[in-house]
């Protein structure tokens, strides 16, 4: 059913455009009054009015307590501590980085790129005494270039901050609590879906894109699907009857896009069209958390180690074209093919995401070892490029005396492109008379370091290895061949603002 193809959908289409239009308009209203003012989360402050007891006086007074403060600018020149007194949290983070291919790929050479992003919240029981309430709008600046597509064809992009240049809106939303305890929220408005489901809290310590949102919706779902630097509009609820136990459900507009042609950024460069002209996009997610919050550890007991596991699966209703035949079963790669291919009614994947710490030093409790694996799987071959999907990895924390905020981190994803790609390949070739080489998995393995140079800078050298490039495709500049495995090199640096 097309969201808004009926009464009971246009009232829902209505209702959505009105609350995301009244959380943007809140929000912007607080900060010109009181303020005239994807990727890594930005870190908001918990407590902006604490700045104001840590020294930070006149134009450079931030200098004073940067050390001392997990912001750069610390109270924002006094910023921080009036919008508090609304309610209102300010978050600016700077995230930039040099990658560089050094063999195989399509090219040799390294490109800059970088990403700065602003959040506002606004807690509305500090600001008007509504309790329970939460609005949130955030904003991405997205500069420099991207590796992947200049010099790597992969499927597995190298970085998650790439994205095309721009200004855009990201998130806006406003979330509002039904019970004490936090057992049961809703969320209505632009929302990210990387943002809390399908994630893996371990691997979103590396860069490469896969670590985040996932390869098969990445892949098949419509634009991507909405996950940064895209959102769409809907209604995310929460629930957690016992300790233990949270359920998401979402229901969202079934591509970021107002149409599936082209370019999604395009399509909305400023992420203000707000379509609801897709279809429905609805995903559950069940997440067991061990130990549970509240949970009590008896006398003479070690901590339990930590767990999260998630079970989760998504359905889109749009419409997806066939990989390999036209409307007349005919294989598209054929000279008789009228190009048009066989349009599918809706698309859905499973996926399970596990988090499990396996050790802790009894000598330094801040040194711990985590593993994390996430596997995301469908059977319609015929509508999607990657029909399985899977990442896992190792995260050290605290692995050197006094480094207790640093992490080293390995992984690794794998992505299966569909054997209804891999026959439209072999057609090709077949038609064609030439090289085309069917397509099958791509792997890639990645090694990072997160070292914490002050509370609010990171630091982080990244290494990464693809092999079988786009899954096996050939070698624009050396036929007969398919692209070579890839050397990549690179830095980042996290800078809360």
């Amino acid at each position: 059913m097309q969201v808004g193809s009926d009464s009971s959908g246009s009232r829902l289409g209505r209702c959505l455009r009105v609350s995301a239009a009244a959380g943007f308009a809140v929000a912007a209203l607080f900060c010109a009054w009181h303020a005239q003012a994807a990727p890594p989360p930005v870190t908001l402050p918990t407590n902006p009015e604490d700045f104001a007891a840590a020294g930070n006086e006149g134009v450079f007074g931030f200098l004073n307590n940067m050390n001392h403060t997990g912001y750069l600018l610390g109270d924002f020149w006094g910023v921080r501590t009036f919008l508090s007194r609304y309610g209102i949290s300010l978050g600016l983070q700077e995230t930039s980085e040099v990658l560089g291919n050094v063999t195989g790929g399509v090219g040799r050479g390294a490109d800059y790129d970088g990403l700065t992003q602003a959040v506002v919240q606004m807690d509305t029981q500090r600001g008007f005494g509504w309790h329970g309430g939460l609005f949130d709008a955030s904003a991405l600046e997205i500069h420099g270039r991207d590796l992947s597509s200049d010099y790597l064809d992969t499927l597995q992009t190298a970085s998650g901050i790439e994205a095309d240049r721009g200004v855009r809106l990201w998130e806006l939303w406003y979330q509002q609590k039904f019970l004490d305890e936090d057992r049961l929220d809703v969320k209505v408005g632009q929302q990210s879906l990387d943002q809390e489901f399908m994630v893996s809290q371990n691997a979103l310590l590396f860069v490469n894109t896969m670590f985040g949102w996932p390869m098969l919706p990445s892949a098949d779902l419509p634009g991507g699907g909405p996950a940064y630097p895209l959102s769409a509009l809907g209604v995310r609820i929460r629930a957690r009857p016992v300790d233990s136990w949270t359920f998401l459900f979402g229901a969202f507009n079934g591509s970021p896009a107002a149409n599936n042609n082209g370019d999604p950024q395009q399509q909305d460069p400023s992420g203000t069209s707000f379509p609801l002209n897709g279809g429905l996009l609805a995903i559950a997610e069940a997440q067991y958390t061990y130990p549970s919050l509240g949970a009590l550890v008896s006398p003479g007991e070690s901590e339990p180690l930590a767990r999260v596991y998630r079970f989760g699966a998504w359905y889109d209703s749009e419409n997806f074209a066939d990989e390999r035949v036209d409307t007349q079963g005919v294989s598209l790669a054929s000279p008789a093919s009228s190009g048009l291919p066989f349009q599918h009614r809706g698309d859905f994947a499973v996926y399970a995401v596990a988090d499990q710490m396996v050790w802790d030093s009894s000598a330094d409790p801040n040194r711990t070892l985590s593993v994390f694996g996430r596997v995301m799987g469908t059977t319609l071959s015929d509508r999607n490029l990657i029909d399985f999907s899977m990442n896992a990895g190792l995260v050290l924390r605290d692995p050197f005396t006094y480094r207790t905020d640093d992490t080293l981190d390995v992984g690794m994803g794998y992505a299966h492109v569909s054997g209804d790609v891999a026959a439209f390949d072999q057609d090709t070739a077949y038609y064609t008379h030439s090289y085309v080489p069917a397509r099958g998995g791509e792997t890639f393995m990645e090694a990072t370091y997160q070292y914490q140079l002050k509370p609010w800078w990171q630091l982080q050298p990244d290494l990464q290895f693809v092999f079988n490039p786009g899954g096996g495709l050939a070698d624009p500049d050396l036929p007969g061949h398919r692209i070579g495995d890839e050397f990549v090199l690179g830095f980042r640096t996290n800078v809360t603002l």
